[in-house]
């Protein structure tokens, strides 16, 4: 493309507004002159600024006592034009402005006749349409967690099958050389911390195929459309369409989403966005999700975990509703302006960066907090308050943790798992929401019946078995993913053999519902969903919102989460589901 430059004499312009605008700012302009507080300013540019709605120099302006005159007329003002123009006046002044500047661009440059469209103009065309923005959005997000629950299912079952068999038997032989088999602390390793830590790191390439796949959107450049498609929405239900950038920044982790709430300008919408961001679903859900699934619906596990995300899409944007209309009603609403940034393929280098820095951050936290949770909850197990049992080698029913979980059992009995298993992987998983698969695997792994003994193998068999099922797995993982995207992206997968640990969690939940098992686990999984993320969120609620906002944060989620949970169980039941 051509373009010819002339050059343009330096002098001081000032952009000339719609004569509706011009009259109004003159108006303004001449009552701000009489005013001695704004000498220092220029009236013009003040006037500009009221009739944008700007919060300091309002804020300025109604301390004064002359307020009493010139707040009703500005009112009367913005009013009136804004029933004029059908929008709001900072939107109609910045596309004056910028309609100025195109003039001006005009006068100095010469552009050939026809401006052909970008690719990512065409691409735009589509996928940021008014009406086909959302529902493209939700098909992505649909093949994401299509991919996350089906793609990554044999490497799941091939990290869960090191755990499960060499890693628990080598630990189980070196113990047996060191001469404390039978003993607490081969309990401790094996039920304790192999079976709590190995139940979250099963989680692993489920984890790492999921950010994958949202690598692949962030860096292409989708995920910015989909805030600019859900700034509509958004703002239709009265939320700032800035709201929605923290709330996609949720879906990975509900801390640095809290933090990110610091881009919204007026403290009544980050504090807003602060109460809806924890119900975005984050990744450290997703084991849960997969997990119960894997149980309960073998078939549809792709169905269950899009169905969790939207549903906190829908809780949040429900919420932010009511609460914009009530408790937060009266903040004037700013445009969001964003620039869409070029579609760009994706780097290998930049997609397994953002992989390893999300894993890398998961796999520390097992070794860490998860670790320490699972040794808390054997202990607590560990230690008798009942019957006739010692420590380390008591009925886990007459266990200090049954005790404590116990105690909170009757509050989740109409949600339908009201039995003490359910109630403690709830309560642990307020550390962080990956201990409800640990706890759930020390508990349930502990009633789960023994599975037949394998043969014994040497060092040696267990490494060249590890690498040909290692080999197996990525195949079957390769070979899959052209049935997820393609042909079978809708159908039911086939049904696989349920292990021990399964069929344990599966009994239990159908004992503590009633006969109701799938409908139990499904409520389950929605209290899951919508109560408090975990311990550093809520640290991090306090520090960003402080004491006030943080405790109406944990109470409401748990309020929502339990009203939500017991509409699901209840109304399935009255409807004969489950």
């Amino acid at each position: 493309m051509t373009v010819s430059y002339f050059p343009l004499h330096a002098r001081r312009s000032t952009v000339n507004y719609e004569q509706r605008l011009e009259e109004a700012i003159t108006q303004i302009s001449n009552v701000l002159t009489m005013l001695p507080e704004f000498q220092q300013y220029q009236p013009r540019w003040l006037a500009i600024q009221l009739l944008e709605g700007d919060a300091d120099v309002l804020q300025q302006l109604q301390v004064l006592p002359q307020s009493g005159t010139l707040l009703p007329m500005l009112d009367e003002i913005r009013t009136r034009l804004q029933a004029h123009y059908g929008d709001d006046l900072d939107v109609v002044l910045t596309d004056q402005r910028y309609t100025f500047v195109n003039r001006l661009v005009q006068q100095v440059m010469t552009r050939p006749a026809a401006h052909a469209l970008t690719l990512s103009d065409k691409i735009d065309r589509v996928v940021t349409h008014r009406w086909l923005g959302i529902p493209i959005f939700l098909a992505l997000m649909w093949i994401v967690f299509k991919i996350t629950s089906d793609v990554a299912a044999p490497l799941l079952d091939w990290v869960d099958g090191v755990i499960t068999g060499p890693i628990t038997s080598w630990a189980v032989t070196l113990l047996t050389f060191a001469g404390v088999s039978g003993t607490w602390i081969e309990s401790l390793a094996v039920d304790g911390i192999i079976a709590g830590v190995g139940g979250v790191l099963v989680f692993v390439p489920v984890l790492m195929s999921l950010y994958f796949a949202l690598a692949l959107l962030e860096d292409s450049g989708y995920m910015a459309r989909a805030a600019f498609v859900m700034d509509r929405l958004m703002r239709t239900l009265g939320l700032h369409g800035k709201s929605f950038l923290p709330m996609i920044v949720g879906f990975g982790c509900t801390v640095p989403a809290i933090y990110a709430t610091r881009t919204l300008e007026h403290e009544k919408d980050r504090i807003l966005t602060g109460l809806l961001v924890p119900f975005m679903s984050c990744s450290a859900r997703l084991p849960v999700y997969i997990l119960l699934a894997a149980v309960f619906f073998p078939l549809y596990g792709g169905i269950i975990v899009f169905s969790m995300y939207l549903l906190g899409i829908i809780v949040a944007i429900v919420l932010g509703f009511i609460f914009k209309h009530t408790v937060f009603r009266g903040q004037e609403q700013i445009p969001f302006i964003m620039e869409l940034p070029p579609y760009r393929l994706p780097t290998l280098k930049g997609i397994w960066f953002h992989m390893w820095e999300k894993t890398a951050a998961f796999v520390r936290k097992a070794w860490t907090i998860i670790m320490i949770t699972s040794i808390v909850v054997w202990l607590l197990i560990a230690i008798p308050v009942g019957g006739s049992g010692s420590f380390a080698d008591t009925d886990i029913d007459q266990s200090a943790f049954a005790a404590i979980s116990g105690s909170f059992a009757q509050v989740f009995a109409p949600l339908g798992f009201g039995s003490w298993q359910s109630s403690g992987a709830l309560l642990t998983g307020f550390v962080a929401k990956e201990v409800v698969v640990s706890t759930m695997a020390q508990i349930y792994g502990v009633d789960a019946e023994e599975e037949e003994q394998a043969e014994a193998t040497t060092f040696f068999e267990d490494l060249g078995t590890i690498a040909t099922s290692f080999g197996s797995a990525v195949f079957d993982t390769v070979r899959s993913i052209p049935l997820i995207v393609g042909i079978n992206l809708f159908e039911a997968e086939e049904e696989e053999e349920p292990t021990a640990l399964m069929d344990s969690i599966r009994n239990g939940f159908e004992e503590s519902s009633g006969g109701h098992g799938a409908l139990s686990a499904l409520s389950f999984l929605v209290f899951v969903l919508l109560y408090t993320p975990c311990m550093v969120a809520t640290a991090a609620a306090r520090q960003e919102f402080g004491n006030r906002w943080m405790w109406v944060s944990v109470i409401g989620q748990f309020a929502v989460a339990w009203l939500v949970a017991l509409i699901v169980f209840q109304g399935g039941v009255l409807l004969g589901l489950g």
